[in-house]
């Protein structure tokens, strides 16, 4: 299956590309990093203006919906530094976080956990 291009905000490349390069390796899963910085690599970059309302980006809530428990989950993509779980604050660095970078509403995502592959749908993004 043929993933299409991810949509960046430039100002969100900046920040994911220094928190990559710069980040404490130990802080996070080195996989999940290789993973981003692959997705940035073949993203295609936008600015602020040009960016739109219906993706997934750095500061978005994306409320989206588990397709195998039917569960509506509503989750903000946050820099690792402002990841609050309790507040569902999830950072960019967990496997759902880059999921979700660059998708937009509409779009069904999915990704490798332990037990399989998780699939949601973006029911909307604000």
């Amino acid at each position: 299956m043929e993933k299409e291009q991810l949509v960046i905000k430039k100002e969100d490349f900046d920040i994911l590309t220094t928190y990559i390069r710069n980040g404490n390796p130990q802080s996070f899963d080195k996989g999940n990093v290789m993973d981003l910085a692959t997705e940035l690599r073949k993203a295609r970059l936008v600015s602020k203006e040009n960016f739109p309302d219906t993706v997934v980006g750095l500061n978005s809530t994306a409320v989206v919906k588990d397709m195998e428990t039917e569960r509506i989950l509503s989750i903000t993509i946050v820099t690792p530094d402002q990841a609050d779980i309790s507040q569902n604050k999830i950072s960019v660095l967990a496997p759902i976080g880059t999921a979700l970078l660059g998708f937009q509403k509409g779009k069904e995502v999915r990704w490798q956990v332990p037990a399989g592959e998780k699939k949601l749908m973006i029911l909307d993004v604000f």
